[in-house]
């Protein structure tokens, strides 16, 4: 399950980022274990024309078709109440979760080890099995407990990447926005990528001094 990644979208704005990234992470045979919440169905309905089926599996085809993916891909999709799925146990868990877009809900949940849904035990199973737990709140502004969520979580070693795109490589629509949030969490999961150069790589002259005051 090394090589496997366990991606959850919950019910904060920011689907486009979550799907981008699965199909990143399909597109180069990434094995994803996938956990939609309740909420994030609805979100997702809002925010794209991907319309999702209720069923786990009816849900697996109709995102590989989306991805324009065989059924042969490596999803699996499973429910928030799905407690047999393999995140749910340390011993057939990745040891890698991105939680993309997290929601202050679930951000909570998991900075208390609450463990309520699949979701917030998958995370809680990163955790305690030392691997890499990946959080990508869309949230603004921040209230204090966010804040201390966070940092709570980043003291357990989670990595806290907001969706906060740069500028700086002159994007030109919204989809070159997503793809720099998506390729700094591919980078974080050690994945290849060919959405943004490194800085320093392939920058436009007027990117160069980006470091300038």
């Amino acid at each position: 399950m090394r090589n496997h990644v366990t991606l959850a979208l919950t019910g904060a704005s920011g689907m486009p980022y979550g799907l981008r990234l699965l199909q990143c992470l399909l597109h180069t045979d990434t094995p994803v274990h996938l956990l939609l919440s309740e909420a994030a169905r609805v979100v997702l309905g809002m925010e794209t024309e991907l319309q999702l089926p209720s069923k786990p599996a009816a849900m697996e085809r109709r995102l590989l078709e989306w991805c324009r993916l065989p059924d042969s891909a490596p999803l699996a999709v499973f429910s928030e109440r799905q407690w047999t799925a393999p995140v749910a146990s340390g011993s057939g868990a990745p040891r890698q979760m991105v939680v993309c877009p997290c929601s202050m809900g679930t951000l909570s949940a998991i900075a208390t080890g609450a463990s309520d849904n699949l979701i917030e035990r998958a995370a809680d199973v990163v955790l305690k099995e030392r691997g890499r737990l990946i959080l990508v709140p869309r949230e603004t502004p921040f209230s204090d407990i966010h804040l201390e969520n966070m940092l709570r979580l980043s003291r357990m070693g989670s990595v806290i990447l907001p969706a906060n795109p740069g500028f700086y490589h002159h994007p030109q629509s919204v989809e070159a926005l997503v793809d720099f949030i998506v390729a700094r969490i591919l980078d974080q999961l050690g994945a290849p990528q060919a959405l943004l150069p490194a800085w320093g790589e392939r920058l436009s002259p007027t990117a160069s001094g980006g470091g300038k005051a």
